[in-house]
């Protein structure tokens, strides 16, 4: 069984357990943490939806993420990733939310924000939202989009198991 499908079954049974939904706001993954959470039979009961934002213009109109914060920051940074997650959890029925944007290539990237480069979005109702970057090797746009997804996955279900935890 794969890493990927281990980490996104164990994520909706923390939610299952929990009794709690889950929503996520994707851009340079589009689709894929989603779509790796809704291939497991039964998923129906804690996935609520995906949001696929891959242009500034979706993030804007299905997000809420704001223009000003586009132009000063750019798609791929902390502050759209927060805003993104945000906006998944306030745009949905969910309790929890990841965002990811990233740029996994071949092009785009830039010596301050180089190809592998993918910010993640975290919130839970009731405890602020965060966020968290990884730069990943560039092995290859797959290899960049696998690793956010695994990674997303795993940072989602750690954040679970915090709160589990209590202060």
């Amino acid at each position: 069984m794969s890493g990927r499908r281990t980490l996104a079954q164990k994520l909706l049974a923390a939610c299952r357990a929990r009794g709690i939904l889950l929503a996520t706001a994707e851009s340079c993954t589009g689709g894929l943490i989603v779509g790796a959470l809704t291939d497991i039979a039964g998923s129906s009961d804690v996935v609520d939806r995906g949001f696929v934002t891959y242009s500034n213009e979706a993030k804007m109109e299905m997000l809420g993420v704001l223009p000003a914060t586009l132009e000063a920051y750019g798609a791929v940074s902390r502050e759209t990733a927060l805003e993104m997650v945000a906006g998944a959890l306030s745009h949905s029925k969910a309790s929890i939310a990841l965002s990811v944007t990233g740029i996994a290539g071949p092009g785009g990237g830039s010596p301050q924000k180089p190809v592998g480069l993918v910010w993640f979005g975290l919130a839970m109702a009731g405890r602020p939202v965060r966020a968290e970057f990884r730069q990943f090797d560039d092995k290859g746009r797959d290899s960049i989009r696998r690793e956010a997804v695994e990674t997303a996955l795993a940072l989602a279900l750690a954040m679970l198991d915090d709160q589990a935890a209590g202060p």
